[in-house]
């Protein structure tokens, strides 16, 4: 029961790097060029995190197979759901300029964007308390993969729903919600995760990292090329960079 308490702790720490960058985005005037910087170094830290430790423990924990399939599958349900989400009006959710829509504009737009921003951020957390299990050591470059690559998202998403319209309470509801939701499905993810084999830990590990890898690619790098295209690859390989200094830090 504590280490799964605990899994939650550190879901919850990851998940209020969302408010960090939403009151930045929403209080400061922030440059576009900057946010879609920042957006580029996120994408590189999270990139690195599920290259070098995710899917690297789902490969050593439950072999080749459970780790392809789970990949995929990953991949496959979160776009899935994404396009579903988008045609109700949460395509440009973590945009920072004026393409998210108002409520005005596509009634249910402001549900869609909820939905949307828990869709991002529960694949992350359940992989905090995965990562847990059977060593009981929390992985700290998934923590900080998380953490770091949350601030860029809950910026350029606030400061786009700012430009749209929505008000200081919808903003700040959605991001702290999606906090404590970060922590319960981390601590999801150690309760229940734990009494399955070690293929069915592994896959879902890759789910999740799968899922991650398809959500950079559809809301996250977009962001980051439009306005920050000439620097976005280079920002993008520090991101890398710092990940993997992690990654061989803690072994």
């Amino acid at each position: 029961m504590w280490m799964a308490l605990w899994a939650g702790m550190w879901g919850l720490i990851a998940g209020s790097a969302l408010l960090v960058g939403a009151a930045v985005g929403y209080f400061a005037d922030v440059r576009q060029r900057w946010i879609a910087a920042v957006m580029s170094f996120g994408s590189g830290v999270l990139i690195s995190a599920l290259s070098f430790d995710l899917m690297d423990e789902a490969y050593q924990r439950g072999g080749y197979a459970a780790t392809a399939v789970g990949f995929i599958a990953g991949a496959a349900a979160y776009t899935a759901a994404n396009w579903y989400l988008n045609r109700r009006g949460a395509k440009h959710r973590k945009r920072s300029g004026t393409q998210q829509m108002s409520e005005a504009e596509q009634p249910g737009s402001g549900l869609a964007i909820a939905v949307g921003a828990l869709l991002d951020g529960i694949p992350e957390s359940i992989v905090i308390g995965t990562t847990m299990i059977g060593g009981g050591a929390v992985s700290a470059v998934a923590v900080a993969a998380i953490f770091l690559s949350n601030i860029p998202e809950g910026l350029s998403s606030s400061a786009g729903m700012k430009k749209s319209g929505r008000s200081k309470l919808y903003v700040f509801g959605i991001w702290a919600a999606i906090a404590l939701i970060s922590g319960i499905a981390a601590l999801a993810g150690y309760a229940v995760f734990s009494h399955f084999s070690n293929e069915v830990i592994a896959a879902t590990t890759a789910v999740a990292a799968g899922a991650i890898l398809a959500m950079i690619a559809d809301t996250m790098m977009p962001e980051a090329f439009e306005h920050a295209h000439d620097l976005a690859g280079l920002v993008t390989v520090f991101g890398f960079l710092c990940a993997f200094v992690l990654t061989k830090l803690q072994k």
